[in-house]
């Protein structure tokens, strides 16, 4: 099967010169696309520098600042491959971590098979890459797994394998979301109601050197925490299909509300206004994404339930 790996990048150029060399060592031959999000650094600059090197690497540039979600997916569509690697900036595969992740896609039904997140913090290591989640006072509450399995609830956008011919069938990332978070999660549910696998292969290892990214640079703590809220309301009004956990949502809302307002959360009622000004997208989205589903949301985090987010 062909490869192809997919890099975002915003203003990444240190990152780029650290990792980029690594990443090119591991994957071999592949295909390599590397999106700028309309760098105002010297990105453009280091890549080029690459590129006279290396000859299946490539630059696409966008005009404008488009977000996470637009730029993986301008990159996929660019793709020849029909295995789509996705790898953040800041992080790094291992050596061998293609083979186990490869061997995954022999099942068709395969969708996306998430890797071993070898994540650095605040000088520890934790392991990470496998999902759980489920639905509590009206939201999908997720959280990271134990990795002693191979089911997850989704797989990440920043360090994960997707097979290209069911992207397109699903429509890649939803725009939606952007700038960032809630793109993966949603993706890999939609797969999943869809009647897809998604999965996390614990021998495929990528080393994950948190550092202060693009996001806190270019955002405030509050413009995050807004969005992160956001886009946790557009999941379940465009996700949801089970009748009482859309019941359970317009429940539990008011509790929500008191709570925010007791903690002067106004990121909150940010996050929810903005939602709320997107919703017509939001229902043209749901309409066209629910074609698709075969299974109702319970199905989809049953498994999960034991090991409580």
């Amino acid at each position: 099967m062909n490869l192809s790996v997919v890099i975002p990048n915003y203003n990444g150029q240190d990152l780029l010169k650290k990792n980029l060399p690594k990443v090119l060592a591991a994957v071999g031959d592949a295909e390599v696309i590397i999106v700028d999000d309309a760098s105002t650094d010297a990105s453009a600059l280091v890549i080029s520098d690459l590129k006279s090197q290396i000859p299946n690497l490539k630059l696409i540039k966008n005009e404008l600042n488009l977000g996470f979600s637009s730029t993986v997916n301008r990159g996929v569509k660019e793709a020849s491959g029909d295995i789509i690697i996705l790898l953040n900036t800041d992080v790094i595969p291992e050596k061998k971590f293609l083979e186990p992740l490869l061997l995954r896609f022999r099942n068709e039904k395969i969708f996306a098979v998430g890797c071993m997140d070898k994540s650095m913090e605040e000088g520890k290591i934790v392991l990470r890459g496998r999902g759980v989640g489920a639905w509590k006072r009206g939201f999908l509450i997720h959280s990271r797994g134990e990795v002693d399995k191979t089911t997850t609830l989704w797989v990440s956008g920043g360090s994960g394998a997707f097979r290209k011919t069911i992207w397109e069938k699903l429509g890649g990332f939803n725009s939606l979301y952007n700038p960032f978070y809630w793109e993966d999660i949603d993706l890999s549910y939609r797969a999943v109601k869809s009647g897809y696998k998604v999965l996390f292969e614990p021998k495929s290892v990528v080393v994950h050197e948190h550092e202060k990214g693009a996001i806190k640079k270019k955002f405030s703590s509050m413009q995050i925490k807004s969005i992160a809220y956001r886009n946790q309301f557009i999941f379940v009004w465009k996700n949801t299909t089970d009748l009482d956990l859309q019941l359970n949502h317009l429940f539990w809302f008011p509790y929500h509300l008191i709570k925010a307002f007791a903690r002067l959360d106004i990121s909150f009622f940010k996050g929810f206004l903005s939602a709320f000004l997107l919703l017509p997208k939001v229902i043209k989205s749901r309409f066209k994404d629910q074609k698709l589903f075969i299974k109702d949301d319970k199905e989809v985090v049953r498994e999960f339930l034991k090991q409580k987010p």
